[in-house]
């Protein structure tokens, strides 16, 4: 398995490093050479080029023209966007607030066919209740110290969950068992969002399965990822969130939510443990 989900996005980053390497070898330059033409500390072009800095436009445009392949610098600014779309800090996201982040996310959620999700730990945001959503959103947005707009974006995120309803989607969602019971929002809140859940677990175009606190683990805890049919998985750690589109790397995502369904509980024992949960506040 990956050992880190941030590996797709380095290694955008070191392509893109060997390949304005390569075009300084091309042109015959030494790394002290290449950043006096620019007009670069002599260290830059070598920090490029070792992956250690992540160019700027400006850099990759001054790089190419140095080196007499200006031509070539479009097309490496494309790949530099692509590589940094892979990983983006959540302060980044949400710099103007969460809502504008689900709207621009609708249409992927419009044309994805088959979701799989593990949470590990808040419940999928495609499942979440208003209230439940408000007290999580309002959190990240304490924390991260990003603007509040969390009424406008609990209202985004309700109406991206609309899919769940359309039966032409199809959502596999595991969640780990201390999800159930995670005080993300007050009581109430939480206990309306179990009531919810059992609801969501009835649709035929849905599937929920639960994972044990004493299950035997033949895959550990992972963090929580959002699996889009076959062509990207969302990777949410605390400080980013980390777009895997190598093929590769898509089928570990994919090949370790298999493992995780088989641990898990599914139909009447995953409500069971959903009733449960709701059950102990009161």
């Amino acid at each position: 398995m990956s050992s880190s989900p941030l590996s797709s996005a380095q290694a955008a980053r070191k392509a893109l490093a060997d390949q304005l390497d390569q075009i300084r070898r091309d042109a015959g330059l030494s790394g002290l050479e290449l950043a006096a033409r620019c007009g670069w500390h002599k260290s830059k072009s070598s920090r490029i080029a070792r992956g250690l800095t992540v160019p700027s436009d400006s850099d990759i445009r001054a790089w190419c023209t140095a080196c007499g392949s200006a031509e070539k610098a479009a097309d490496l600014i494309a790949v530099s966007r692509t590589a940094e779309s892979m990983y983006t800090q959540w302060r980044d996201l949400h710099r103007d607030g969460m809502r504008r982040v689900h709207q621009k996310t609708l249409p992927l959620y419009q044309r994805t066919r088959k979701f799989k999700v593990y949470a590990s730990n808040v419940m999928p945001g495609m499942t979440q209740t208003a209230p439940y959503a408000t007290g999580l959103l309002r959190s990240i947005t304490t924390f991260q110290g990003t603007p509040d707009d969390v009424e406008d974006a609990v209202k985004a995120r309700l109406k991206r969950s609309r899919v769940l309803h359309d039966a032409s989607h199809q959502f596999a969602l595991i969640l780990e068992e201390a999800v159930l019971y995670y005080g993300v929002c007050d009581d109430e809140a939480l206990a309306g969002q179990l009531d919810h859940l059992l609801g969501v677990s009835s649709l035929p175009n849905v599937s929920v399965g639960v994972i044990p606190f004493r299950a035997r683990r033949t895959v550990w805890p992972l963090e929580a990822f959002y699996a889009f049919d076959e062509s990207l998985v969302a990777v949410e750690t605390l400080a980013a969130e980390v777009n895997v589109t190598a093929p590769g790397e898509i089928r570990t995502y994919l090949r370790a939510f298999a493992e995780l369904a088989k641990i898990a509980v599914h139909g009447a024992e995953a409500r069971s443990r959903i009733a449960k949960a709701r059950s102990a506040l009161g």
